[in-house]
């Protein structure tokens, strides 16, 4: 009890210096002033300091063949544009860094994951202010990342895609068709395609150091509403615009077609928030989101909890 008492306090107390005057001289450019943030007590350290998460630029790729490192059950993200090479960014390498700023096929990209949310978006990088590359706040908001812009210092949320403080608060990121797989998965359809090569950082890479934590009961710093339904927090959603489908769910059925979509579940893929060891972490399974022409739709596989905290309005396809 001594403890909790403990951890609520210093909950409280990050709360209350969630304001922007405690922010200024960290991040001077930053135009407060504009802002979708209606409570600023729901934007919280994380813990380390902007760009205490050190977000990539312009990486280095191997061809997959040439893949040593990486054992076939460890998810990655895959994103494929349009007649460029498939290319795959290990989950290794981004639940350290988060954000990966890339380029491919002459699309400027930023390959996004938040551990604490499971969230794993792809986004365009080309806006009306320019073409942007970015950085990690440090900062949660309902325990997602808030990303940054070097250009403007505005602050965006990883969950939408939007900018919610600063000069281009408002601006909406294109989301791109990208999804996990494992490895495995990967270079099975991809043979010539490319990999993440190790970034040149001092990390344990291959680690999760969220050992357990979707298997956890709450959220790391997240104070809001449990989702409805009797569904858990960590429970992982496949979500489509604002539909929500759980993965127990698509796991059983193996496929279901419903709201324009089609989505198929296949085993394979390890939980990258489960074991100490990435590789060794139980089989979640793989998704992939089609249209009714085949084609890769944008989604997110994300815990419902943040499902809940960012679309309070959604739609749950419960199939009852």
């Amino acid at each position: 009890m001594r403890i909790l008492a403990l951890l609520l306090t210093l909950l409280a107390a990050t709360a209350l210096a969630a304001q922007p005057e405690q922010w200024r001289s960290e991040w001077p450019e930053t135009d407060f002033a504009k802002t979708s943030i209606t409570n600023w007590s729901e934007i919280r350290s994380g813990g380390p300091p902007r760009d205490g998460i050190p977000a990539l630029s312009d990486p280095k790729f191997l061809r997959a063949a040439d893949a040593r490192r990486i054992e076939g059950r460890e998810p990655v993200i895959t994103v494929e544009i349009g007649e460029a090479t498939p290319r795959a960014y290990p989950i290794r390498y981004l639940i350290w860094h988060e954000i990966v700023n890339d380029t491919v096929g002459g699309v400027p990209v930023a390959v996004t994951y938040c551990p604490l949310c499971n969230s794993a978006i792809t986004f365009d990088r080309r806006t009306r202010a320019g073409e942007l590359t970015f950085g990690v706040t440090g900062k949660l908001r309902h325990s997602d990342m808030v990303m940054f812009d070097r250009q403007t210092e505005s602050w965006w949320q990883q969950a939408l895609g939007q900018a919610v403080v600063g000069k281009l608060t408002g601006t909406t990121l294109k989301t791109l068709p990208s999804w996990m797989e494992s490895w495995d998965q990967f270079r099975a359809r991809n043979p010539q395609g490319l990999v993440m090569a190790e970034p040149p950082h001092n990390r344990n890479y291959g680690s999760n150091p969220y050992r357990g934590y979707d298997t956890a009961r709450r959220p790391f710093l997240y104070s809001g509403e449990d989702p409805p339904h009797g569904i858990s927090p960590l429970m992982r959603v496949v979500r489509v615009g604002d539909r929500a489908w759980p993965l127990s769910r698509l796991s059983d059925a193996g496929e279901i077609t419903e709201a324009g979509v089609t989505i198929s579940w296949a085993p394979g893929q390890a939980s990258a928030l489960d074991s100490g060891r990435i590789a060794k972490g139980r089989d979640i399974g793989s998704i992939r989101v089609r249209d009714g022409r085949g084609r890769d739709v944008a989604h997110d596989l994300m815990f419902a909890f943040a499902f809940h905290a960012f679309w309070p309005d959604g739609r749950w396809m419960l199939g009852r």
